[in-house]
């Protein structure tokens, strides 16, 4: 029970802060003690329904405090907890449920028509609990969560008799770019050092080395516990593990009230809140913020803003410039990480210091690999795959062959490689090129299609952008750029945006196809899907891929 690990601290955090609010989403606030209280009886319940030692717990719920207390309950029952997209269709859904051995599911009421159609393709789940979700009843062959929790177990805190461990897993499944979705397999004691190990570093506080530091820190009458906004689904590992890293500083959870992303919405929750941190995924939600506060110059007070944290998706400098001027005295963290890699490396912007777009200062376990291991050198200029050691994955559940791709051995060293393609510059720093699965190979130049998706939305009619490879006899692709237009742009021509792209890049990197469309599709991660935007660019320009 000494352990630093997350239902240990977060239990301490309870009982040193119990009436402090531990989640809050619109009306509804969830203190500490009652986010204690109602994991501990939810746990129970797991092992009540017959899960042993290390049993998955999926987590299908849209964001609310409930689905941080299924994680909490399940961590402190020595079970391992996981997320599901809930924009996966039934099909999908089946692969992630029985890829991920799940055994219990956690899900919102509104659900239950999708389940209802694949549940009996699931005999290993014992236990399905739904949280009730406006008019949607709880179905009859799942339990009420409300109920559930409400139920005082026999003991608090809840443990069960393999008690908890360090080595306890935490599942991050990802999309990636190709395949099915994948669980990467996070010990908790790896997990929580790669993601800082309590640290704050906007107050000068290094990471907790004891239980006793937890109490002692979030009990000091001055402390500040941060008061985090989580603005992109709980399902992403941004949202995730940034909540949970709120969590184990003590602070205060804010979840937005609605499902859809309103740029509006988050000024007006971070006024009312005071956040004090702003968790988002890159251009996708500073693009709309800033434009909401450019509209709107003065409508709220977002004084109390020290940091706004971005990881997974490109942000520009220009974009961060705007938002400074807005919040002058906000930190804006670029961070350079994924779901198997965290912390490879980070660009800070403030008021007067710029940061350029995709350049990160590394950190001490970043490095540059050729494919063939050998160490990129600064100044070279060749390029290579970022690779990341230290606290890490144990790899993806029951795929040994994507794990040993991954994670190969360089250096006598174990290393993350999750497929990013850099340059290494000669004061150190990376140049982020971009995801080798989606790069396009034109007249035999690599273009890794951020770059020009970042020159691109540098023009001031358009709002977003997404690259890809189209088929072309002579070079063997050629680049097409799906662009949706800024709110009353007159939409660019081919020859207009093919020459502000060569301001900035080679000539060969400029679009010779240009599709506009109304959105470019991007999920609430930042991401976007870009096999299915090279299939409606091939479809529209008449193409075969």
């Amino acid at each position: 029970m000494d352990e630093l690990i997350y239902a240990n601290i977060w239990e301490t955090i309870a009982l040193a802060q119990p009436e402090r609010p531990a989640i809050v989403q619109g009306d509804e606030v969830r203190t500490w003690a009652e986010f204690d209280r109602r994991a501990d009886a939810l746990a129970a319940d797991l092992l009540g329904a017959g899960l042993r030692q290390g049993a998955k717990v999926a987590a299908y719920l849209y964001n609310a405090p409930e689905y941080l207390e299924t994680y909490f309950a399940a961590m402190k029952a020595g079970l391992h907890p996981f997320n599901v997209n809930y924009r996966y269709a039934t099909d999908e859904l089946t692969y992630l449920f029985d890829n991920a051995d799940a055994e219990a599911v956690v899900f919102h009421s509104s659900f239950s028509e999708t389940l209802e159609a694949i549940k009996d393709r699931l005999p290993l789940v014992r236990r399905w609990i739904a949280v009730r979700d406006g008019g949607h009843p709880i179905p009859a062959w799942a339990a009420d969560y409300e109920a559930v929790v409400a139920a005082t177990p026999g003991e608090r805190p809840v443990l069960a008799p393999w008690g908890r461990s360090g080595d306890d897993i935490v599942f991050l499944y990802t999309g990636g770019t190709t395949g099915m979705p994948k669980g990467v397999m996070w010990r908790q004691e790896d997990m929580f050092a790669a993601l800082g190990g309590g640290a704050n570093p906007v107050l000068g506080l290094g990471p907790f080395t004891a239980l006793g530091d937890v109490a002692r820190r979030v009990s000091d009458p001055g402390y500040p516990a941060p008061r985090g906004l989580t603005s992109s689904p709980l399902m992403h590992g941004t949202g995730g593990f940034g909540a949970m890293t709120t969590l184990s500083l003590g602070g205060t959870v804010l979840l937005l009230p609605s499902r859809r992303f309103s740029a509006e919405e988050l000024c007006a929750e971070v006024e009312r809140l005071k956040a004090t941190r702003i968790g988002i995924v890159g251009q996708a939600f500073a693009g709309p913020i800033l434009e909401a506060l450019d509209a709107n110059p003065g409508r709220w007070d977002l004084s109390s803003v020290r940091l706004i944290g971005s990881s997974g998706c490109m942000w520009s400098r220009e974009n961060k410039q705007g938002l400074l001027r807005h919040m002058p005295d906000a930190a804006l963290i670029d961070s350079f990480s994924s779901s198997e890699a965290i912390g490879m490396g980070a660009s800070e912007s403030r008021q007067g210091e710029e940061a350029k777009t995709a350049r990160f200062a590394v950190s001490e376990t970043c490095a540059v690999f050729t494919e063939d291991g050998r160490r990129v050198q600064p100044g070279s200029d060749e390029r290579g795959m970022t690779a990341v050691s230290g606290h890490l994955p144990l790899g993806y559940y029951k795929d040994p062959d994507k794990t040993a791709k991954t994670f190969p051995v360089f250096e006598g060293k174990r290393w993350c490689m999750p497929g990013d393609w850099a340059l290494v510059n000669a004061d150190g720093t990376l140049e982020i090129l971009g995801r080798g699965s989606v790069c396009i190979n034109t007249g035999g130049e690599k273009v890794f299609p951020e770059e020009v998706e970042e020159a691109l939305k540098r023009h001031a009619a358009v709002r977003d952008a997404v690259v890809v490879g189209l088929p072309d006899a002579r070079f063997g692709e050629r680049i097409c750029a799906v662009v949706e237009l800024a709110p009353g742009a007159e939409a660019p021509t081919l020859s207009d945006l093919a020459a502000h792209v060569k301001g900035s890049l080679a000539d060969y990197k400029a679009p010779r196809n240009l599709v506009l469309v109304d959105s470019v599709g991007r999920a609430p991660n930042g991401k976007v899907d870009y096999k299915a935007t090279k299939a409606l660019a091939a479809a529209e320009l008449g193409v075969s891929v």
